[in-house]
């Protein structure tokens, strides 16, 4: 589904929000920004960015989307690898090249950083869905691009 495009700066600083229950405190080299912003769909909280000192240059980050019913993402892109896990309700999902797939809860899929997502949308008209997103992607960038109205 829509993922946030982040406004960590690595600094450090700590979250705007505490994280999520049962979240770990942050470690060194942890940047935790916590808060909830709203992107393409959905209202995203991001729960930890984590450096990876085993992946140079990388970080790990873990983002919950929230989604009203019926509410659907822009086409974009992601800047890294992305693994999405859905905790409650459905999701429709599609990439280039792809078929539509239908994600229900405790289901999950992958996207790498060359992948186009056509459509990513809550399933239901009637249920909200929530997903559990982790990145790995180049330390500081975001983590989804936007693509211009059109783009197939």
């Amino acid at each position: 589904m829509a993922c946030g495009t982040g406004t960590g700066t690595g600094t450090g600083q700590a979250p705007a929000s505490p994280p999520a229950a049962g979240s770990a405190p942050a470690a060194d080299g942890a940047h935790d920004q916590g808060g909830v912003h709203r992107i393409g769909a959905g209202s995203v909280t991001r729960v930890m960015t984590q450096d990876l000192p085993d992946v140079p240059g990388k970080e790990g980050m873990i983002e919950i989307v929230d989604s009203a019913p019926g509410e659907a993402s822009q086409v974009h892109r992601h800047n890294c690898d992305l693994f999405v896990y859905v905790l409650e309700g459905s999701v429709v999902t599609q990439l280039k090249g792809g078929n539509p797939q239908t994600i229900n809860t405790g289901g999950a899929y992958y996207e790498s950083p060359t992948d186009i997502h056509l459509v990513s949308r809550n399933a239901s008209a009637t249920q909200p869905a929530k997903l559990a997103v982790f990145y790995v992607k180049a330390k500081g960038t975001p983590p989804t691009e936007t693509l211009p109205e059109g783009t197939k």
